[in-house]
C-alpha cells in the first residue's frame, strides 16, 4: 500500500511539472530536467503567452507548489492578503507558508509537500503538544510542530531529512534531533527558498482583473 501511495504521489507531482513546463520543487527526478515542452503531440510547440496566459501560469504554479491547493480555498488566501495591511502578493506568500502541511515540509520532515499533507492528515504531526489531522491548519508564530515519536523512523520523515536538495530556511527554529520546529517570522517572498521565480504580483494581477 505504502508503494502504491509513494507512486501515486510521484505521478501527481510530474503531472503538475509537466503540465507548468517548469520543475516546481527542484527534484532531481522530475520530468522537466529532460524536456523542457508540455505533454501531448502539441507541447512542442510554443507561442507567446497573452497577459491573462501569464498571470494564470503564475497562479497555478503557486497553487501547485503548494500542494495543488484548491481554487476555492486559494482564493480565499488571496481575499485574506487584500484585507491585510501592506503588499498583497507578499501577504499572500506569507499566508501559504503558514500552513502546516508547508511548515512540515520546510521543516525537512517530509520529502514533499504531498507526503506533508499525508503526514498531517494520518495524524503523526503534534501542534503545541496536541495531535492535529487538518493540513491547512494557519500556523502563528511560536507555536510547535512536532513529529509523535513511533513516527520518527518513517521512510518519508527519512527521505525528507536526509534530502540535500533543500536547506531549512533561516525563518524557522529546528531542532533536527528532537523532531521539533517553529516560525520565529513570518516570511516575505525573498526569504522563501523556492526552486523556481514565483510571481505572486501577477496573481494579485490575475484576481484584480
Amino acid at each position: 500500500m505504502a508503494a502504491k501511495t509513494d507512486h501515486k504521489r510521484k505521478h501527481s507531482k510530474h503531472k503538475i511539472d509537466r503540465r507548468l513546463g517548469v520543475n516546481l520543487w527542484g527534484r532531481a527526478k522530475s520530468p522537466v530536467n529532460s524536456r523542457e515542452y508540455g505533454p501531448g503531440q502539441h507541447g512542442q510547440r510554443r507561442s507567446k503567452p497573452t497577459d491573462f496566459g501569464v498571470q494564470l501560469m503564475a497562479k497555478q504554479k503557486l497553487k501547485g507548489y503548494y500542494g495543488n491547493i484548491g481554487e476555492k480555498q486559494f482564493k480565499k488566501y488571496y481575499q485574506d492578503a487584500v484585507r491585510r495591511n501592506g503588499d498583497t502578493g507578499q501577504n499572500l506568500i506569507g499566508i501559504l507558508e503558514c500552513r502546516l502541511d508547508a511548515l512540515v515540509y520546510r521543516m525537512k520532515f517530509a520529502p514533499t509537500v504531498f507526503a506533508s499533507r499525508q503526514l498531517v492528515s494520518h495524524g503523526h504531526v503534534l501542534v503545541n503538544g496536541h495531535r492535529c489531522t487538518i493540513p491547512s491548519r494557519m500556523m502563528r508564530l511560536g507555536d510547535v510542530i512536532e513529529l509523535k515519536e513511533k513516527s520518527r523512523t518513517i521512510p518519508a520523515v527519512m527521505e525528507g531529512m536526509a534530502s540535500a536538495e533543500r536547506d531549512i530556511p533561516e525563518y524557522l527554529t529546528v531542532d533536527e534531533a528532537s523532531f521539533k520546529g517553529s516560525m520565529n517570522r513570518v516570511p516575505e517572498l525573498g526569504d522563501v527558498p523556492y526552486p523556481v521565480q514565483m510571481e505572486p504580483n501577477l496573481v494579485v494581477e490575475f484576481y484584480s482583473r
